[in-house]
């Protein structure tokens, strides 16, 4: 038998005793009793970091403790998924305490099996421990009791004429299994490994996560030079190695298999085994080296779950986000309530993590696990979809509440759901990875109408908070599955907040192509309202296109359908943009009434956010036409109201524009004070290339 860490240990089965205490051993009455000791697997080779981790084990073994009066720690239980290296940090802290001579009457080494189908019992288990330090066959007990009584007894002999023993008990599954292995005085320690962290011992708990980053690199780097000195592969690679890493979920024993692999193949490059990974539609197939699996691993624990755990684990691995809300785990099971017991239960199996407030995360490996389980049953896939369409179902619930707070003006009803647009905000941040992942559902005909629906109502988040990447993604999936349904209007829809993300993200040209679609579709469904959306936004990507001329009539198009349909945000907004784009122009003198409009119908309607930008705009405008007072004055009121909201974006742009006024003025000492109050705005709004640029700004007028 092998352990985690590849060392040959002791295998107890029934009525067997194998490993370095058995080969025809022969009990005489003057034999020299077996060393204990010799029980010890070899450590691991290439074994890295864990250095805090061996500390702490270090410090329970240490004899100096009881020494100076501290309570001595005689039970330490070292918990974690299966994979992640238990044995070997356990091992290596046994030949490490061997090594300060802290247990001069040896070490056994015990495997339950705790997760086989016939896991080794406690009886087992003393009876090979009671052989292990000498006791002749025939004075074994039978019973239980008269066993731990005995072996008690023979470990306080030990301590008496030889020292204390640290007895090692692998890949236990229950307190069960070690409670009667627990031993008396003397100075003895139990170290015990197991999946399941196991509180009902009154031990010292030790949970392992996965590998930091850096160490994975250096487990891998080792892995291959230890194999051939010269292989420098990883060094000449270290961002396809991290990547490599990533891929692994940084699970040592996912991390061993890739190496191996690597290790048979010397001309395949980290990045080709990257891509492998990254392309495959199950990375655990890839994760076997023919004696170490992955997938084998995690089905040790899996097939030990009941069955109500063992649905709560595949639901989990179809959520949209490896990190998962109480919501959206009663959305998955289809329950009121989060089954909060079962959670506890994975957790405690470390199948689960908890994460920071009420949410769960599941390993990314354990979630690939959970995939290919669902995909191997045709029952288990019909679950597992209309679990995903609970979540959507929810999803969309919520999202459209916290959209209707977003957009939400005074004088209209009051929405619901979120006690306020701040409120509305926090879900939707916390959501947001898995928002954006649901919408990926779009490409399969079951969930595309629901999703498309979906990604309509985060258009105006994503963009609020700035996050182009996710708006360009919920875009396009949202544009490509209306776009096989057939559905024109949603086809629309997706156009226009598609420009709107690729706008934002600098691309110009694209965003005049989609918008210009757009305004194809809402005029040939005849949605005016929509159509003058669309022509508003075609003339925003038409002035950063430098296209100023065509920008103001597509603008004036805009704001002539929304007076016809009575639509004064609409208007504002027009009036807005037109005035930015005779801005764009050089007309600085005519632009100023439009802006004044579009800032007198924002503060009419009650858009006080709206109303600020148009300030901002109105600013520039009058700073253009040489009133640089009054366009002092329009940036405060500006800036006054973006701080309410928290925009820190145009915080920082207002804050730029007021150090150019002040610059412009003469007084580079007042500039450098707004440019730095800019670079932090920027900071705050996670906007970096800005916040360098202002800092660099500051940096001038020193």
């Amino acid at each position: 038998m092998t352990t985690e860490n590849g060392g040959d240990h002791l295998d107890f089965r029934e009525g067997t005793f194998t490993g370095p205490f058995t080969a025809k051993v022969e009990y005489r009455e003057h034999a020299p009793a077996p060393t204990a000791l010799d029980a010890l697997p070899a450590v691991a080779v290439g074994f890295t970091g864990r250095d805090s981790e061996l500390r702490v084990l270090l410090d329970t073994f240490d004899p100096a403790e009881s020494a100076a009066g501290l309570e001595a720690v005689v039970v330490t239980a070292v918990s974690g998924l299966g994979g992640i290296g238990k044995t070997a940090l356990a091992v290596q802290a046994g030949h490490d305490a061997c090594e300060k001579g802290w247990f001069p009457g040896g070490v056994v080494f015990l495997d339950l099996h705790g997760y086989d189908d016939e896991p080794v019992t406690a009886d087992q288990a003393l009876e090979a421990l009671l052989r292990a330090l000498g006791t002749e066959p025939e004075h074994i007990p039978t019973r239980a009791d008269e066993r731990a009584a005995l072996y008690r007894s023979a470990l306080a002999d030990r301590a008496r004429k030889r020292g204390p023993v640290l007895i090692l008990a692998d890949n236990a599954s229950s307190p069960a299994q070690v409670r009667p292995l627990l031993p008396g005085g003397g100075g003895h320690r139990l170290l015990i490994t197991s999946r399941d962290r196991l509180p009902q011992l009154d031990a010292r708990l030790l949970a392992l996560d996965e590998l930091a980053p850096k160490e994975a690199y250096t487990l891998i780097d080792r892995a291959l030079r230890i194999a051939h000195r010269a292989d420098s592969r990883v060094a000449d690679d270290p961002d396809g190695a991290a990547v490599l890493s990533a891929l692994c979920g940084h699970l040592p024993l996912a991390l061993k298999i890739a190496a191996a692999l690597l290790v048979v193949d010397r001309t395949k490059p980290v990045g080709e085994l990257v891509a492998e990974l990254a392309e495959s539609r199950d990375r655990l197939e890839h994760l076997d080296d023919g004696e170490r699996s992955v997938r084998a691993a995690f089905d040790l624990s899996y097939r030990r779950l009941p069955p109500e755990l063992a649905r709560l684990l595949r639901l989990l691995a179809l959520a949209p986000d490896p990190d998962v809300s109480k919501e959206v785990v009663s959305a998955l099971v289809g329950t009121g309530r989060p089954p909060i017991r079962s959670l506890d239960a994975l957790v405690r199996a470390h199948l689960v993590e908890r994460g920071s407030g009420r949410r769960w995360r599941l390993h990314d490996l354990v979630r690939v696990f959970g995939v290919g389980v669902v995909a191997g049953d045709a029952g288990l896939v019909e679950e597992g979809e209309a679990a995903r369409e609970r979540v959507l179902g929810f999803y969309l619930e919520w999202a459209d509440a916290a959209d209707d707070w977003l957009r939400w003006l005074p004088g209209r009803p009051v929405p619901g759901r979120f006690g306020g647009r701040a409120e509305a905000l926090v879900w939707l941040d916390g959501e947001r990875a898995g928002l954006v992942a649901a919408v990926g559902w779009a490409d399969g005909e079951r969930y595309a109408g629901t999703a498309v629906r979906l990604a309509a109502l985060l258009a105006e988040y994503l963009d609020w908070r700035r996050y182009f990447d996710d708006g360009a993604a919920v875009g396009r999936a949202a544009l490509e599955a209306a776009g096989r349904s057939g559905d024109r209007a949603a086809e629309a829809v997706a156009w226009n907040n598609f420009g709107i993300a690729l706008q934002s993200a600098g691309q110009v040209e694209e965003a005049v192509e989609a918008h210009t679609r757009s305004c194809d579709l809402y005029q040939a469904t005849g949605n005016r309202p929509g159509e003058a959306v669309a022509w508003n936004n075609l003339g925003i990507a038409l002035c950063e296109a430098g296209r100023v001329e065509e920008a103001v009539e597509a603008i004036t198009r805009s704001c002539d359908l929304c007076q016809a349909t009575g639509d004064r945000s609409g208007e504002a907004v027009a009036w807005n943009n037109f005035g930015i784009a005779l801005c764009e122009a050089g007309r600085v003198e005519e632009a100023i009434e439009p802006l004044t409009r579009s800032r007198d119908l924002h503060q009419a309607i009650g858009d006080r956010h709206a109303e600020a930008n148009a300030w901002r705009n109105l600013g520039v405008a009058l700073e253009g036409a040489g009133r640089g007072a009054e366009a002092v004055d329009g940036y405060g009121r500006a800036l006054e109201v973006f701080r309410e909201f928290e925009d820190w974006y145009r915080t920082g742009q207002v804050l730029h524009s007021l150090a150019l006024v002040h610059e412009s003025a003469g007084r580079p000492a007042e500039a450098r004070v707004w440019w730095l109050q800019a670079a932090d705005a920027y900071t705050q709004a996670g906007a970096t290339p800005e916040a360098d640029r202002a800092r660099s700004c500051a940096e001038g007028r020193k």
